[in-house]
C-alpha cells in the first residue's frame, strides 16, 4: 500500500468514524445496530493503517527529520488515545480520568482527531496518482484491510465472553446495564447541564398547544396514569436501564386537543427550554411518565413528568415536560436547545 493511499485511507476512515460516531447518538433501536457495527469496523481498520503508517515514518521520527509536522504527530496521538479509550471502555474498564468516563474521552478525542487530520491533510496531503489506485497489489491490500476490520469487529464480543470480561454484557449500543427495574435507582444525567429547581406539583400544568382545535392545560392531578409500558432508556453517557414506566400516552392528549389535518409533527418541551421533535404518528405511541417501576419519578429523573420514547436515545427522553406543541413542520431548531437550555 503506497504512502499516499495510506494517508488518504486514514483520512477517509476518520471521516467515516466521525459520521458514524455522530449517528450512534441517535441509534437507540436494534434496527440501527448496523451503524455501531460500521463504526467499530472503521476503528479496527484505522488501527491497522496506523501500524502501517508508523512503520513507514518511524525512521524519520527517530531521526527527527525535517518535515515531521506537529499536526501529523498530533493526529497519531489522537488516534491512539481515541482507540485506546474505546477499547478499554468496550472491555469494561471502569476508570474516569479527570472525572470523565472513557466513553466521553473516546468521543472528545474522536472530535479532536477529525480536526487534526483535516489540518494535516490540508498541509501535507498529496494527490493520489493512477498508480496509487491501479494494480492487483493495491486491490488486495484494500481487501485485506477490510477483512481485518470485519474480523476484528466480529471476534470482539466472543473474545470478551471467553475471557469473562464485563464488555461481553454490553447492549448493542455499547452501554452497560444499570439499575433496571429498580425505580429511581438508575443513574441520573442531563444533556450538557440542565438543572432546574424542583417543580411545585400543585402549580404544575402540562400545556398542549399549537395546531390544535382545543388547546389544553392539564394539572398533575388530572393526568391519568393508567398507561404502562416497559422500555429501555439508553443513555449516550454509556448506561442503559430497563424500567416499567407508567403515565399517559401522548396520543391520548393529542386526541383531547384535536390536531388540525395539517399537523405533521409534535415537539415535547421541558421547563428548561430543552425540547425534541417527533413525527406525529410516532409521537402518539410515546408515554408521558409520572412513575417508574412503581415509584413516583424523582426530580433528578424529570418529575413530575418526563417523556418515555422507546427506541430513542436517552437525551431524547425529555425531562421536566411542561409543553407539547403540535406543528406543521419539523422543529429543526430543537437540537440547538440541547446547548442553550443549559444557560436558562
Amino acid at each position: 500500500m503506497t504512502a499516499r493511499v495510506t494517508d488518504w485511507g486514514l483520512a477517509g476512515l476518520v471521516a467515516a468514524l466521525l459520521v458514524t460516531g455522530a449517528l450512534t447518538l441517535l441509534a437507540g433501536s436494534p434496527g440501527a445496530a448496523w451503524i455501531i457495527a460500521v463504526h467499530d469496523a472503521c476503528g479496527f481498520a484505522i488501527a491497522v493503517l496506523v501500524v502501517i503508517k508508523i512503520r513507514r515514518v518511524w525512521p524519520r521520527l527517530v531521526r527527527a527529520a525535517r518535515g515531521i509536522h506537529a499536526a501529523g504527530i498530533g493526529a497519531g496521538l489522537a488516534i491512539v488515545g481515541c482507540f485506546l479509550a474505546g477499547f478499554l471502555w468496550s472491555g469494561g474498564v471502569a476508570v474516569a480520568p479527570a472525572g470523565y468516563s472513557l466513553l466521553s474521552w473516546h468521543d472528545a478525542l474522536g472530535a479532536i482527531l477529525a480536526i487534526v487530520v483535516a489540518i494535516h491533510m490540508v498541509v501535507r496531503a498529496k494527490r493520489l496518482r493512477r498508480r496509487d489506485l491501479a494494480g492487483r497489489r493495491q486491490f488486495l491490500a484494500a481487501i485485506g484491510l477490510g477483512a481485518c476490520a470485519v474480523v476484528g469487529w466480529r471476534v470482539q464480543r466472543p473474545v470478551e465472553a471467553l475471557l469473562a470480561l464485563k464488555g461481553a454484557r454490553r447492549r448493542f449500543t455499547g452501554s452497560y446495564e444499570a439499575g433496571s427495574f429498580a425505580g429511581n435507582a438508575f443513574p441520573s444525567t442531563s444533556w450538557v447541564a440542565d438543572n432546574p429547581a424542583a417543580i411545585d406539583p400543585a402549580s404544575y400544568r402540562l400545556r398542549v398547544e399549537g395546531l390544535v382545535a382545543h388547546p389544553i392545560a392539564i394539572s398533575l392531578d388530572e393526568l391519568s396514569a393508567a398507561d404502562e409500558l416497559v422500555a429501555t432508556l439508553d443513555c449516550t453517557g454509556g448506561f442503559y436501564s430497563t424500567q416499567r414506566w407508567r403515565g399517559v400516552r401522548l396520543g391520548t392528549l393529542l386526541d383531547l386537543a384535536g390536531p388540525y389535518s395539517g399537523a405533521r409533527h409534535v415537539t415535547v418541551g421541558s421547563i428548561t427550554g430543552y425540547r425534541w421533535s417527533f413525527a406525529i404518528g410516532d409521537a402518539r405511541g410515546l408515554l408521558l411518565a409520572t412513575h417508574v417501576t412503581g415509584a413516583p419519578l424523582s426530580h433528578d429523573h424529570g418529575a413530575p413528568v418526563r417523556l418515555v420514547a422507546p427506541g430513542a436515545r436517552g437525551f431524547q427522553w425529555v425531562k421536566w415536560v411542561t409543553r407539547v406543541e403540535v406543528r406543521r413542520d419539523p422543529d429543526l431548531a430543537a437540537p440547538l436547545s440541547t446547548i442553550w437550555s443549559s444557560f436558562t
